[in-house]
């Protein structure tokens, strides 16, 4: 309908474009689609919306140009101008030149609807798709952060950062024994005599002490300070006694049944009941000195029959277990079985 109604070069309305050119630039679109489909995964990595959007835009845009450059080439033949110029100028210009392209036929032809009414509906679409996009855009139908980035040129990255400065080199001068040795070249004409201040002491004390505030003098108090820290100082504190480690020994399985005083059965799981699941669940187990489960660790057994295990076997008691008339700590190895019956 386009080409019927505005992209007409004669006066007998004979459209300009063919369906041939329709498809050719339905072909360019698909091929810009996925130029940016492909393509633009490889300077970033957007949303597949985001991508989607921005290859549709490619591929519309592609699509326009292609049509432009179809235009010019059939018009062009058509009315006896020049063909390839008007190709090589649109196709550098795009827009612009195809602008200039439609005020020179309707100059050449006199027909100026040529030239008013294609810019009219291109004044259009250009308005139309921005009244599209830009609400789309706003209430976020549209990733607005991510068109900007590709409607709009990246900044050009930051500058690489300046050279560290040199430090200056530090010159060290080595000095060889010879030159240390030499004698010095100019002998000073007076040289400054060093005079000795006696040191003066001010008498402190007090009134009938005695030289060195101990009886002896002060060698006096030296020594006994001495002697006083060796012979009659108190002896240093005794060590801390060490906590004891608790004994503990390892007894078989059996071994510990025969002593057990109290064990509750297990209630059976229902879901294991239910999925026919039996089995021997083993635990390694630490008897304290009075009998009683201290501690459990879960060597084998079905995850379903694990914790009725558990909580059967933490209530169990035992007879405490003696070594050499004491009661001790015992691992232990139980196990718990669990059968249907039927």
């Amino acid at each position: 309908m386009l080409g019927d109604t505005l992209l007409d070069s004669s006066p007998t309305r004979e459209s300009v474009l063919k369906g041939v050119h329709w498809l050719i630039s339905l072909a360019v679109g698909i091929v810009g689609f996925l130029v940016g489909y492909f393509g633009l995964p490889l300077i970033e990595t957007p949303e597949l919306r985001v991508l989607i959007t921005q290859s549709t835009i490619i591929g519309v845009i592609f699509l326009f140009y292609a049509l432009i450059l179809c235009y010019v080439y059939s018009d062009s033949k058509h009315n006896h101008l020049s063909t390839w110029p008007w190709m090589i100028i649109v196709l550098l210009l795009n827009l612009v030149g195809f602008l200039f392209y439609l005020f020179y036929s309707a100059a050449k032809t006199g027909d100026w609807k040529r030239a008013t009414l294609p810019i009219a509906y291109i004044f259009e679409i250009i308005v139309i798709g921005v009244m599209v996009i830009v609400p789309l855009i706003y209430t976020d139908a549209l990733p607005k952060a991510q068109l900007m980035t590709f409607l709009i040129a990246p900044p050009p990255p930051p500058p690489p950062p300046p050279p560290p400065v040199k430090a200056a080199p530090v010159i060290v001068h080595q000095v060889s024994m010879q030159e240390l040795m030499k004698a010095p070249t100019v002998i000073p004409k007076t040289i400054a005599k060093v005079k000795d201040v006696p040191v003066q002491t001010a008498n402190v004390g007090v009134v009938g002490g005695v030289a060195g505030g101990v009886p002896g003098g002060q060698m006096g108090g030296i020594m006994g300070g001495i002697i006083g820290g060796v012979m009659g100082g108190p002896p240093p504190p005794p060590p801390p006694p060490k906590a004891k480690t608790p004994v503990r020994i390892r007894v078989g399985g059996q071994v510990e049944a025969a002593k057990l005083i109290y064990n509750p059965t297990p209630e059976y799981p229902p879901l294991a009941k239910m999925a026919r699941i039996q089995g021997t669940v083993r635990l390694e187990a630490i008897i304290s000195k009075d009998g009683t489960i201290q501690d459990l660790k879960v060597l084998s057994g079905h995850p379903l029959l694990v914790k009725a295990a558990l909580d059967a076997v933490k209530q169990w008691r035992y007879q405490p277990t003696l070594l050499n008339g004491e009661p001790v700590e015992v691992v232990t190895e139980i196990d718990v079985n669990f059968t249907l019956a039927g």
